[in-house]
């Protein structure tokens, strides 16, 4: 009977590492369960630039993202269609990433995050928009669900923003 429990257990945990992969970056680290990506982004790390070198690292070409954590430093953007300009705004104190979502694509053979953040302030107020960057400050937990499919965008100059290109 001891020998059948301790079989059974050596074969829970080997299986349940062949399921599940522990990566390290600089700015980063990470576990791959099944599809799955769960990365942990370092205590004052640029959001972007984690994201970027994780996808790169693991050569995600598309797929979603959406997470949580916290920040000290975050500049949002706001696309105005008229100029088909984004007006930047960046916000300096603690806040809650109360959310953040968007998805990953390549633009001209590099990858692309298009990422969208909402914002909790110590006052209970929230700010949103479109992400160009935020430096973590306590925790970044951030999951990628990658595809197994290149998605491209292009600049669409009627509009002024890279929308998907699906003839690509």
């Amino acid at each position: 009977m001891k020998k059948i429990f301790i079989l059974n257990f050596l074969i829970l945990l080997i299986s349940s590492h062949m399921n599940a992969q522990v990566i390290k970056g600089t700015l980063w680290n990470a576990k791959k369960v099944e599809n799955t990506y769960v990365i942990s982004i370092n205590d004052k790390a640029s959001i972007i630039d984690a994201l970027t070198d994780f996808v790169k690292n693991q050569n995600i070409k598309s797929g979603q993202i959406t997470g949580i954590g916290a920040t000290n430093n975050a500049t949002l953007r706001f696309f105005d269609p008229v100029t088909k300009k984004y007006v930047d705004k960046t916000f300096k104190e603690q806040m809650e990433i109360a959310n953040l979502s968007g998805n990953i694509s390549e633009n001209n053979g590099s990858p692309l995050l298009h990422l969208h953040i909402t914002l909790g302030r110590n006052d209970y107020t929230a700010l949103a928009g479109h992400l160009l960057d935020a430096n973590i400050r306590g925790a970044g937990e951030i999951y990628i669900y990658p595809l197994d499919s290149k998605i491209i965008k292009t600049k669409n100059e009627n509009i002024g923003l890279n929308i998907y290109d699906f003839e690509k």
